[in-house]
């Protein structure tokens, strides 16, 4: 009696899902048959509306020419289709060498339009490809991953799919596994999930910020991918929530590390501007050995007028109401450079060079008063003087040397210049002399 009872079922099981087999490849097909359809309405519509422009016997052939152009362009729009069918098909049923060759057929066809990527998403193309990127086997992660960055062009539905389908949690564990090529997708891919404005990326819970603090601390990895892993944490700072995830996964270290090569420093400036407004980042600047002399070398490139700006406002916010980190900056030698500065470098970093000075100027009695970075409330010199007045004297006596240093600099600079102006103009004079007195000899 049990065993009679067992045996339905058991072929219930398997005929339900026999049954769901069956539902997906007609929801397939089903697919697959709108889009030849839709395609084959547009063919006609095309020949419909084709224009006839005059009655000569000349134009006349091109009229009659024009249907047959159009059935030879049948067979190839059909095999596209054909392709494209078979392609899925692959995708979806087919062994994992299918799927790798699927996965980079669909690469190209996702390389046409919008309408062919919004298509494939609807076929469910995207969840098998999130599925691949967690293989072991490079060949297959990295068609996976190049199929799912054309399929993320343009279109903000197929990146949403990508990260309900859990591609964040797929990212791999070891980064110097990989290879030079497929490093760069995965960066490449995060960095346009990243543009995601409304779905939030689960940042603290994925593999997101390990994956690219391993990329871009490895020794390994070239220069353009560290560029496209700066962009992609310069997005994830535009979002205040992260910046707690980003504090605590070795960011401001890392950005700390970078923004000494000029060809990332100003990336990794304008991270740090928009994570040193929060409470954790600009303590964790506070305590890297690396700021404030860093920060004050990168003042002196006059050829990275950017990074002088983002460096001066880095430090104008670190200096707010901290005698420490002034303190800091004044033994590090930020004066001398501050004067500098203000008076060669661009309008905005001068408006904040100045802005610093006067705060070193006299510090027991300048107020600090409203500027570029977060506005705290003024600390009253009753509640806690932040510098003895000895140190106040010698820091106008200071002042006042290294005013008239700049000055003789700059006057010694100007006396420069004027006579090199006038030993060209000499010279210039003197070749027009001699060039004229030729032209008047006769032979």
């Amino acid at each position: 009696m049990s065993s009679s009872r067992t045996q339905p079922s058991s072929s219930s099981g398997t005929s339900s899902s026999v049954w769901q087999l069956q539902y997906m490849k007609v929801h397939f097909f089903t697919k697959i048959r709108c889009l030849l359809k839709s395609k084959a309405s547009t063919r006609k519509r095309n020949v419909q509306a084709s224009p006839e422009k005059s009655r000569n016997h000349q134009d006349s052939e091109k009229v009659a020419a024009l249907p047959e152009a159009v059935v030879s362009k049948q067979p190839e729009d059909e095999n596209e289709e054909v392709v494209l069918q078979r392609t899925v098909k692959k995708l979806h049923f087919g062994s994992w060498e299918e799927k790798e060759k699927a996965a980079n057929e669909i690469e190209k066809l996702a390389r046409e339009d919008r309408k062919t990527r919004k298509l494939m998403a609807e076929l469910g193309v995207i969840q098998v490809l999130v599925s691949m990127v967690a293989s072991n086997v490079s060949g297959h992660q990295r068609a996976a991953v190049n199929a799912l960055i054309q399929l993320s062009h343009g279109t903000y539905t197929n990146k949403a799919l990508m990260v309900s389908a859990g591609i964040c949690s797929k990212l791999p564990n070891d980064v110097e596994v990989l290879d030079q090529s497929t490093r760069h997708g995965f960066t490449e891919l995060l960095l346009s999930l990243s543009s995601l404005t409304i779905t939030q990326l689960p940042v603290a819970s994925s593999r997101i910020l390990p994956f690219l603090m391993d990329t871009m601390n490895s020794d390994s990895t070239d220069m353009k991918t560290k560029e496209m892993c700066l962009a992609t944490i310069n997005n994830l700072c535009l979002v205040l929530e992260n910046a707690g995830p980003l504090v605590l996964s070795g960011a401001v270290q890392t950005l700390l590390s970078l923004m000494s090569a000029k060809d990332l420093s100003e990336k990794a400036l304008a991270s740090l501007g928009q994570l040193v407004v929060t409470q954790m980042g600009k303590k964790a600047m506070e305590e890297c050995l690396a700021v404030p002399k860093d920060l004050i070398e990168i003042l002196t490139w006059d050829d990275k007028p950017k990074c002088q700006e983002y460096s001066a406002y880095i430090l104008m916010v670190l200096a707010h109401q901290s005698w420490s980190q002034r303190e800091k900056m004044a033994k590090s030698g930020i004066v001398p450079v501050l004067l500098e500065v203000s008076l060669l470098g661009s309008p905005l970093v001068q408006k904040r060079a100045v802005k610093l000075l006067q705060w070193f100027k006299d510090e027991r009695n300048v107020r600090v008063g409203p500027h570029s970075g977060p506005q705290t409330g003024w600390v009253s010199p009753e509640m806690g003087s932040p510098m003895s007045p000895r140190s106040g004297e010698e820091g106008k006596k200071m002042m006042k040397n290294l005013v008239k240093q700049s000055l003789y600099k700059n006057m010694e600079m100007i006396t420069r210049r004027g006579n090199v102006d006038m030993e060209s103009e000499s010279c210039r004079l003197k070749s027009l002399i001699i060039s004229t007195s030729s032209k008047s000899l006769t032979y």
